[in-house]
């Protein structure tokens, strides 16, 4: 029975209780109420006597009050009222008025069980029972014992874990199929290895590890990586978010972590994969934000990982982005023995993703993914892929039937800045104003690289808000950067403004990114990297989510955050002058450049150059045909 099905079965037998209530209240209970024993004062007692409406009196001398049933018009009716001490003369009024005072009443307690039978043991009897068949139904169609009640797992599936079998023996994915990770795929092997042969590894009294944490940023095909372990070992792969471990009620979250690995036991040997685990893992607070529900799933899942035989080949893999932020008791050996680290790929890497995902698509003969690789630093393997798949709808739009080289460049571009926006027409004051901007980064560019600094500079609005963007490639990928490279770095992202102080007098709001980037890399050179003079050496920050934003904390007292303050503004003036004093020296270029940029809308590097080298005795000529 699906969740639908489920939800109109509960929502159904609700109706029906409510229903059953209404009924009873609306036409049992006035019949029961009808004979109820109703209070009185003593003045209408003795009214009702001298008037004949009273059949029978019955005095209780414990509470000294009077019982009496009425005739006529109150017949069948019960009262009660208090003896009043000063009247003597009631007995000889009884006798006169012709009533029974030495007959027994009729006993109102038999009303009022009978009232409370209805009112509350139907109703409780029809949740209680109704209930129970409904459980016993939902269990029967989702293959559970029919016997169990609501403590067991009853409606809503209290305790199931919901982690999902992908696969009972092949998952569809081996390490054939993962690109751009071998350091990862070289760690994971060895697990491999002891799910298919265990008994090498037994016959030495190796053991095998109980759990792998795969810890990198997102999009670096960590949940592959699991997926690719259980497909080249042949066992069930169970996969489950760590969110889903999360509940409102305490005790749920540590009974779904049972279920779960109850069921890994049946059907060991099997990969358990827990993806985003940094939800149920989190660091142990003593503080007052502590959350018992999730303590008691972490302690339950510490327990189960300590707790279970690994001889059976039961392997957790975990995966966060977040390692940070992860329980120390959760990474010890014993529980998570390995941390294998799932960076983004480096140039070799990501020719081989790009190659991976192209072998699925048809492409022109001769395309260059070399180009692609060198265009993409920083991209992870979900980006890759994404990029792969734009061109691919791109060359559907243009009525292709293959991709070809352009509709790649056309999809980077697509990922980094976004689509073009049509509906965007520039003014020819903005238009001139973007132009001498994106040339002035490429002009400072090329002056401190004597080189091709850029492989696009186009001018036509992007959906990410860009009106306009320098492409840079680089030749060779690059793990260090030195202090020089820095600093030219920063000074490019002033060239823009630069250029536009210089033309115009005056600036624009389009530079704000280039100085926040900017801002940002001179703040890193004082505070993580030392390479400042005033302070040297010194970290002055931590970094947080290396693996997200990478946000830095100072660790400074106030005067110290006030003097770093003042050397990032320092270094990125200095940049700053350097980048108008190369624009100055290069004035005329920053002249023919943004106006032949401003009738072209989009160059390429190598157009740039040509115009740029000419006649310009600081850079190479270039060669003749």
């Amino acid at each position: 029975m699906d969740d639908k099905k489920k939800r109109q079965s509960i929502i159904l037998y609700v109706i029906l209780v409510i229903a059953i209530v209404v009924a009873v209240r609306a036409f049992i209970y006035p019949a029961v109420t009808g004979n109820q024993v109703q209070n009185v004062d003593y003045s209408t007692f003795i009214s009702m006597v001298d008037d004949h409406e009273v059949d029978q009196v019955q005095y209780n001398t414990d509470n000294s009050t009077i019982l009496f049933t009425g005739k006529g018009d109150e017949a069948g009716k019960t009262f009660q009222t208090n003896v009043f001490p000063g009247d003597t003369d009631l007995v000889s009024r009884l006798e006169d008025a012709g009533v029974t005072f030495t007959a027994e009443l009729p006993d109102a307690g038999s009303n009022m069980l009978l009232y409370l039978l209805m009112m509350w043991g139907l109703p409780l009897l029809f949740i209680f029972g109704g209930g129970y068949l409904l459980n016993r139904q939902l269990k029967k169609s989702m293959g559970d014992d029919p016997t169990m009640t609501f403590g067991g797992g009853g409606i809503g599936n209290f305790g199931k874990s919901g982690a999902k079998v992908v696969a009972q023996s092949e998952t569809g994915v081996t390490f054939k199929d993962v690109a751009g990770e071998d350091e990862a795929k070289d760690s994971l092997a060895e697990i491999v290895s002891f799910l298919e042969k265990p008994q090498r590894y037994e016959a030495i009294g190796a053991k095998l590890p109980r759990g792998a944490l795969l810890v990198g940023p997102p999009g670096t095909g960590k949940t592959l990586l699991a997926k690719a372990v259980a497909g080249e070992a042949h066992v069930p792969f169970f996969s489950i978010s760590g969110s889903e471990f999360v509940e409102m009620f305490v005790g749920r979250g540590a009974a779904k972590v049972r279920d779960l690995f109850k069921q890994a036991n049946e059907k060991a040997p099997c990969i358990v994969f827990i993806d985003e685990i940094d939800t149920v893992g989190k660091r142990r607070d003593a503080g007052l934000t502590t959350n018992d529900e999730r303590e008691q799933t972490l302690n339950q899942l510490l327990t189960e990982m300590d707790g279970f035989d690994n001889h059976k080949g039961i392997v957790v893999i975990g995966a966060t982005n977040r390692p940070d932020t992860l329980d120390p008791a959760l990474l010890r050996p014993g529980r998570f023995d390995r941390r294998i680290p799932v960076e983004l790929p480096d140039l070799a890497g990501r020719k081989a993703i790009l190659a991976l995902h192209a072998h699925d698509v048809k492409m022109d003969p001769g395309l260059d993914l070399d180009v692609i690789a060198r265009s993409t630093p920083g991209a992870s393997g979900a980006d890759l892929a994404n990029i792969i798949n734009e061109a691919a709808l791109r060359a559907v739009r243009m009525g292709r039937n293959r991709v070809s080289q352009e509709d790649l460049q056309e999809s980077v571009e697509v990922v980094i800045a976004g689509e073009q926006r049509k509906s965007t027409v520039l003014s020819e004051k903005e238009k001139k104003l973007v132009a001498y901007h994106e040339i002035g980064h490429a002009i400072v560019a090329a002056i401190q690289r004597g080189e091709a600094p850029v492989q696009k500079i186009t001018i036509v609005p992007r959906t990410s808000g860009a009106l306009g963007y320098t492409m840079q490639v680089e030749e060779d990928e690059h793990f260090l950067t030195t202090k020089t490279e820095a600093l030219n770095q920063i000074a490019v992202l002033c060239g823009g403004r630069s250029a536009e102080e210089i033309i115009f007098h005056d600036v624009t709001t389009g530079a704000a990114n280039d100085i926040e980037r900017a801002t940002q890399l001179a703040r890193n050179m004082v505070t993580q990297y030392g390479m400042s003079d005033e302070f040297g050496p010194v970290a002055l920050g931590t970094v947080q989510n290396r693996y997200l934003n990478s946000t830095a904390t100072l660790t400074v007292a106030d005067g110290t955050a006030e003097r770093i303050d003042q050397v990032v503004h320092d270094i990125v003036e200095s940049c700053h002058q350097t980048a108008i004093r190369i624009l100055r020296e290069n004035q005329f270029k920053l002249h023919e450049l943004a106006r032949y940029l401003q009738v072209k809308e989009t160059i390429t590097g190598e157009e740039f150059m040509r115009i740029f080298a000419r006649d310009n005795d600081l850079l190479p000529k270039p060669a003749q045909d």
